[in-house]
């Protein structure tokens, strides 16, 4: 059974950064695609990062590029995700997923492409 645990989240200020943790087990992390999503009050799921199996493709938001910076190390089973210049509008759930599709390079944002999923992390920006 794969398993995923977020950390990280927390209340921060506008303008300030923060660094989302998601340690895996129970599977071979060396061989998911990793994911990271949100989810805001009102609004759908949406794709944050990804990254492939090798870490070295990775795939952002469009909103998102320069601020935020997904990465990951094989050999802690953990992949991260670093946000700077957080704004109010990024307070969400953040969520980490794994997929087990694709080749080493390949990314994915499609949420169904993803079969696990951890429980998230809230992510709160005070104006």
């Amino acid at each position: 059974q794969v398993q995923l645990v977020e950390s990280g989240g927390g209340l921060v200020q506008a303008g300030g950064s923060l660094r989302l943790s998601c340690a895996t087990s129970g599977g071979t992390f060396s061989t998911y695609g990793m994911g990271w999503f949100r989810h805001a009050p009102g609004k759908e799921r949406e794709s944050v990062a990804a990254i492939s199996v090798n870490g070295l493709s990775t795939n952002y938001a469009d909103s998102l590029k320069g601020r935020f910076t997904i990465s990951r190390d094989n050999a802690k089973n953990t992949v991260y995700l670093r946000m700077d210049s957080l704004t109010p509008e990024d307070t969400a759930v953040y969520y980490c997923a794994a997929t087990n599709s694709g080749s080493p390079y390949y990314t994915t944002k499609r949420i169904d492409d993803y079969r696990y999923w951890g429980q998230g992390t809230q992510v709160t920006v005070s104006s």
